[in-house]
């Protein structure tokens, strides 16, 4: 952060925080060559120091988080905001070890992705090189302070952060241990920076008032919150609206896997974008799987919405509407509904989903190939649970999101997708004709 930046919470006037955006920009766009230039030595050193900072300092950051917590309770925020809200020993530990698994991966930075001679003998390579200065616009998840600053020091670019007002506390505590690791390293402290105010004003600025600091934008968080960005943003953004997931249970499933798949895509965390929020159930195995599916969400506290077979098979199960099909709930809410076999259900993700993730289960090969090819979403999986849509689950450490767009990145945004390209051309005195 900016010297002359006030502490994180300040009120601001709006031509100070202007200002103030303005200056953490520039602080950012100054870091940016060298950080560019940094040795991978030298980034993983600063992530390491980082993990040792976030264990030592373990009791202050949960301190922090039980402070944002009760605020979150008085202001009645919902189950599913608070999980996401929430830290405890193993959710730090977590974060530590992330930072660490950031450092053993490959350097992205430096990296020749291809090369060729052309016949007049130029020597052409394609070289991975930072995005730049991303500015990373997050709710409640105090964890994105770490994973995002970790993999953007990694890919070598300065970051932004400006977290929700629900995190506030937490994301300055972790905040910290991030610039003791830079300091630790030699790095600029400028290269990972969070904005010291929760006033919706200075996502504004990052939006539209920042052009020629900020070169991308990355949101993480409700659909109003992307929505708002990709409406505003003045540079490019790389982020998905939602997460509505879906299960589909083939006629060959395996009862006892499919049973232990749809539990734990939909309850291991209903409030993340990963969750499963619809099940769709092949009418050829309604009389020996639905029943046992319905029962076990119910029995782990799920309300289920059904069509009208599904209400059938338990008299709990609550009539769907149009709109649940849609619904991305973050919630121990399902939707279910039986299709006619793999194509229908293959049909409905397509008109219903949000390109995000989808899992087949099912013991036959042709119905997953079939499955897996044609459904476009960004993550598709076979006798696996949703859950598993995570870069640290893929071996990337960590991420930032998952992307469901086209442009540049898709699925998992870890180091890698933080990286552009740039061409380096050799030549022995060639000249065009």
């Amino acid at each position: 952060m900016n010297s002359r930046s006030p502490a994180p919470g300040t009120t601001m006037a709006a031509d100070e925080i202007a200002r103030v955006m303005s200056d953490i920009g520039g602080a950012a766009r100054a870091a940016a060559p060298r950080l560019a230039l940094s040795t991978g030595a030298e980034r993983n050193a600063a992530l390491l120091a980082a993990a040792r900072a976030l264990r030592e300092r373990r009791s202050g950051i949960l301190e922090a988080n039980a402070r944002d917590m009760r605020a979150a309770q008085d202001r009645n925020l919902t189950a599913a905001l608070l999980d996401r809200l929430r830290l405890d020993d193993r959710r730090v530990e977590a974060m530590a070890r992330g930072l660490e698994e950031i450092a053993a991966l490959a350097d992205p930075l430096g990296t020749v992705s291809a090369e060729w001679t052309r016949p007049n003998g130029l020597h052409i390579q394609r070289v991975r090189v930072p995005l730049g200065v991303i500015g990373i616009i997050y709710e409640s998840r105090p964890n994105v302070t770490a994973d995002a600053g970790a993999l953007c020091l990694k890919s070598g670019n300065p970051v932004i952060l400006r977290g929700g007002s629900e995190s506030r506390e937490s994301s300055a505590a972790i905040h910290e241990c991030l610039l003791a690791g830079l300091e630790a390293a030699g790095l600029p402290a400028a290269a990972i920076q969070l904005v010291p105010t929760a006033d919706r004003a200075a996502v504004g600025q990052m939006l539209s008032g920042m052009t020629g600091l900020i070169d991308v934008v990355v949101p993480r968080g409700g659909r109003s919150l992307v929505e708002r960005v990709q409406a505003e943003a003045r540079v490019p953004v790389i982020g998905h609206l939602e997460g509505n997931c879906h299960v589909y249970v083939d006629r060959d499933a395996d009862l006892a896997m499919a049973r232990s798949i749809v539990l734990n895509a939909k309850m291991r965390r209903t409030g993340i974008c990963g969750a499963a929020e619809t099940l769709l159930v092949d009418r050829g195995c309604i009389a020996t799987h639905l029943g046992p599916l319905v029962a076990d969400l119910i029995a782990a506290g799920c309300e289920v919405r059904g069509d009208a077979d599904v209400q059938r098979v338990d008299p709990r199960v609550r009539p769907a509407t149009e709109e649940d099909w849609r619904t991305e709930y973050l919630d121990a809410v399902i939707a279910v509904r039986v299709v006619a076999g793999v194509d229908e259900a293959i049909e409905h993700i397509g008109r219903y989903g949000s390109a995000h993730t989808e899992s087949i289960v099912t013991r036959n090969a042709r119905t997953a190939d079939r499955f897996l090819g044609r459904v476009d979403s960004a993550i598709v999986l076979h006798n696996a649970s949703t859950q598993f849509a995570d870069g640290g689950e893929f071996g990337m450490g960590a991420e930032i999101g998952i992307s469901t767009d086209r442009f540049h990145a898709r699925g998992p945004v870890g180091v890698e997708q933080l990286t552009s390209y740039k061409y380096v051309v050799r030549g022995s005195g060639q000249v065009r004709p």
